[in-house]
């Protein structure tokens, strides 16, 4: 992605978020500069790779496959720490999140404003892949759904949905874009993620003008 592209897209969600009365932590509006005057002090952020998280996934069509992150508080990686994460997702509306799972994160996800979030889940077969079936989910918290393999499952602002690991799931927004909470187990975005189609997790940025906001795997410290 061009880091024009980039820019536009963390100045874009800045303006989704206030609209939604949802705040980030200051560090999100910190510049190059700040960041060396933080120095060590913010080092925690970069091992734990708080901070803006914008992805298209290799395949430079980010309208339609990809997401824009912000992780507010991670657990250390190693499990000595906080034993939870919690992150801010973008997704706008005709965009879907790619077909993927985790190996060890339990995740809830939330729909906190905006359209409707559609989530689908699949079990994975024995050659890894989508399996046929249902997918046994808690929505809401405190309520049992069965949910058949690929089928739509709308979550309306203020629903969620539980997802353990191994169950393949998809996002994708519809009617407006959607501002997701995630709430989950300690978050390793380098090793937990298993795409059904082999994808690159990161962007790759495009240096074409100057950065506006590191990104989570771009801190200098």
């Amino acid at each position: 992605m061009k880091r024009s592209r980039i820019n536009r897209l963390q100045k874009s969600a800045a303006d989704f978020f206030r609209g939604l009365g949802f705040c980030l932590p200051g560090f999100a509006w910190w510049r190059p500069a700040d960041w060396k005057q933080a120095g060590e002090a913010a080092r925690p952020i970069k091992e734990r790779m708080l901070g803006w998280d914008i992805s298209d996934f290799g395949k430079n069509d980010f309208d339609r496959l990809g997401v824009l992150i912000f992780t507010l508080r991670n657990g250390p990686r190693d499990h000595s720490g906080e034993p939870y994460c919690e992150k801010a997702l973008v997704l706008k509306a005709g965009q879907k999140l790619p077909e993927h799972y985790h190996f060890a994160k339990t995740e809830d996800i939330i729909n906190r404003g905006g359209g409707e979030l559609i989530i689908r889940v699949w079990p994975e077969d024995s050659a890894g892949g989508l399996g046929s079936g249902s997918v046994k989910v808690l929505v809401d918290g405190g309520i049992w759904r069965e949910a058949k393999a690929g089928e739509e499952l709308r979550i309306l602002p203020g629903g969620s949905i539980t997802l353990v690991p191994k169950v393949y799931h998809s996002f994708a927004a519809r009617n407006g874009d959607v501002l997701i909470g995630e709430v989950s187990a300690v978050n390793d975005d380098t090793t937990d993620n298993c795409f059904l189609e082999p994808l690159p997790r990161f962007a790759a940025p495009e240096e074409d003008e100057e950065i506006l906001y590191y990104l989570c795997q771009e801190y200098p410290l």
